[in-house]
């Protein structure tokens, strides 16, 4: 793959059962169901919030990430939160998570976002490339 077939754009509706398959590769705790996503995602194209990214190679989808800005009280306004970020498995060292990632700090940085964050065990030192710190200890409750 060179640069030139990898395109960045905004996920659509017609790229629900590619984005659906990486979200399952994804998953460690939760398993995604189809008709939760399916409610889910028209919600999240439509959230100006939110932005959803397909990372695309020869017409196929081969990565997406989920992430939201939003304000926040001691930041002194908004930062953005990267919930998901996914590569395919045959598709990973290609320049496509970068490119993802990239892409989701130049919205933020549209967005007037204080700083970009996520919670992750997997790949630091591929965040840490990228300018990406170790900064809190996440914790979690399962709801449901």
């Amino acid at each position: 793959m060179t640069a030139d077939d990898l395109l960045i754009r905004r996920a659509e509706k017609a790229d629900a059962d590619a984005v659906f398959a990486l979200a399952r590769e994804f998953a460690l705790t939760f398993r995604p169901e189809r008709e939760a996503f399916d409610f889910a995602l028209p919600e999240l194209l439509a959230n100006e919030d939110a932005l959803l990214l397909a990372a695309v190679v020869n017409g196929r989808v081969q990565g997406y990430l989920l992430g939201f800005v939003h304000l926040t009280l001691f930041a002194n306004g908004p930062v953005a939160w990267v919930e998901e970020a996914m590569v395919g498995p045959g598709s990973r060292r290609q320049g496509i998570g970068r490119a993802l990632l990239e892409e989701f700090e130049k919205w933020a940085r549209s967005r007037e976002a204080g700083y970009v964050a996520m919670a992750t065990r997997r790949a630091p030192e591929f965040y840490h490339a990228l300018g990406y710190e170790a900064s809190a200890t996440f914790f979690r409750k399962v709801l449901r």
